[in-house]
């Protein structure tokens, strides 16, 4: 589903009743992540389990996040503003990207879906809300 407003957003979570979908992963998106409360706030009224691409979507309430972590990838930018600040040229320094992800669930958020993890799932989480 596509949605560049509050009204498709709403749209869309009725087409996901409508078509009966099981679950949805939430694409990287600045709009969807200006939106992250009424997105998790409509999955949980639908009862529509949702994968998210950022952490601050599951302590807004959603059910779990796998994705770029932010602190690292501000750290790495913070490496870099200290290069420029200390003399180096931008157009010297080598093209860097943060390879850490997070995996975090909320435990709360899954126990009103009804849903239970695998302990060998929740072991592995970076972080588990409960």
């Amino acid at each position: 589903m596509n949605a560049t407003n509050e009204i498709e957003i709403d749209a869309a979570f009725m087409n996901f009743r409508q078509q009966r979908i099981d679950a949805f992963i939430n694409e990287s998106d600045i709009f969807f992540d200006t939106q992250r409360e009424h997105i998790v706030a409509l999955a949980a009224q639908h009862a529509v389990p949702a994968i998210y691409h950022l952490r601050r979507f599951v302590t807004a309430g959603g059910l779990m996040s796998y994705g770029t972590s932010i602190e690292d990838a501000q750290r790495l930018a913070g490496l870099y503003a200290g290069r420029i600040l200390k003399g180096e040229k931008p157009s010297d320094l080598p093209v860097q990207q943060s390879v850490k992800v997070d995996l975090v669930i909320n435990l709360k958020t899954a126990k009103a879906l009804g849903l239970t993890f695998p302990l060998t799932l929740l072991g592995r989480a970076d972080e588990v809300i409960e």
